[in-house]
């Protein structure tokens, strides 16, 4: 529902607070004055762009988790626990209730309360607002980018990951896998099936812990431990026994020469990354919208690093750079290159705005690493 129709559900109270936040000069007495002085004054051009500049940084990291998502409907339970998502810092997790956040989205008129028996106790946005919020947002972020020509060189590794799959699945068709007893692939094992891959990782080298970012990223680089993980939750791949082998499904998918569906694989790592990135899917929209001619990623980093709550030994900056980009580059989604002045560059592929768009995850929909490990 748009604004109008909200407001005409809304009992003389809730519209009275809306019109005393936005200073309306109507009678607080008649419901019909105070829902067109209400619609008179959003409805004027500035009025977004004057509301932009009243939010706070959280307020827009609020905002922003509500704009990709399609349902109509939320609970309080969901939309408080956006709010605490909003709050990096320790002092922005002691500033406030959460539930001050959404009172403070309905006073403006920028949530409302379902009209319906069903529907009473779960709040909605207006579908007219979300839509100029995000334009508006999007107007906000789309000047700070800065855009080049297209680089010389860069890397678009469109369809390989699907290719790097099945052959993973060729060889342990071809080769039994030796697990150690954390059942990790040996070392040279692992780089035997590193070496027949279309693009080349080295074995992860000794440094900070590494989890949060799948089942087999502690000891996998970062590609292949997404291949791996997809192939396992699939149940292409069985261990057992300290042994790494295809399962009956993993067979048939030789014998037929079927590649996975891209779709599922970018479904997967959405789901899979949503354990240390939970607002991965709105970020990986903004790039989208963002990034669709070539553009500088500094540029893009000072836009949507803020949005990003770090996590353990990852900054905002490392996981836009190596979380979200370089993966958005390995499923094919995304081009990386440098320019003229060695700074590097990206442009999502056509491909990958159709992926972006043809998917949507549910906010709670993630693969636990923990239901992983059998």
């Amino acid at each position: 529902m748009n604004l109008a129709e909200m407001l005409s559900y809304a009992d003389i109270q809730e519209l009275g607070k809306i019109a005393l936040n936005y200073e309306c000069d109507c009678s607080s007495h008649s419901k019909n004055d105070l829902i067109q002085s209400i619609l008179l004054t959003v409805g004027r051009k500035e009025f977004i762009e004057n509301q932009m500049k009243r939010l706070t940084l959280e307020d827009i990291r609020f905002l922003n988790s509500l704009l990709f998502d399609p349902r109509s409907s939320f609970s309080l339970e969901e939309l408080v626990a956006r709010v605490q998502q909003t709050k990096f810092s320790k002092e922005e997790k002691e500033n406030g209730n959460p539930r001050d956040m959404i009172s403070k989205f309905k006073q403006r008129g920028w949530l409302f309360n379902g009209y319906s028996h069903s529907t009473k106790y779960l709040f909605q946005i207006p579908s007219d607002l979300k839509s100029r919020f995000s334009e508006a947002l999007y107007k906000q972020f789309k000047s700070q980018i800065e855009e080049t020509g297209e680089p010389s060189v860069y890397r678009d590794e469109q369809r390989l990951i699907l290719e790097d799959i099945y052959l993973f699945l060729q060889y342990l068709h071809q080769e039994e896998g030796i697990l150690t007893a954390e059942n990790f692939l040996y070392k040279r094992q692992l780089q035997q099936i590193l070496g027949r891959l279309s693009i080349v990782e080295e074995p992860v080298a000794k440094g900070p812990w590494r989890f949060g970012y799948g089942r087999m990223f502690r000891e996998y680089p970062n590609r292949f431990s997404l291949i791996y993980d997809y192939c396992y939750y699939q149940g292409l791949i069985q261990e057992a026994e300290q042994r790494l082998t295809l399962t009956d499904r993993g067979k048939q998918r030789l014998q037929e020469r079927r590649r996975e569906d891209l779709l599922e694989v970018y479904r997967f790592w959405l789901r899979l990354y949503k354990n240390a990135i939970p607002n991965l899917q709105s970020l990986v929209h903004w790039v989208e919208r963002l990034a669709r001619r070539w553009v500088t990623a500094d540029s893009l980093a000072k836009v949507l690093c803020p949005l990003i709550k770090p996590f353990y030994y990852d900054s905002s900056d490392s996981i836009l750079d190596i979380r979200i980009l370089q993966m958005l580059m390995h499923l094919g989604l995304l081009r990386i290159g440098e320019d003229t002045s060695e700074r590097k560059v990206v442009q999502i592929s056509k491909l990958g705005s159709g992926v972006i768009h043809g998917i949507y995850v549910d906010e709670e929909d993630r693969v636990r690493i923990e239901d992983m490990r059998m």
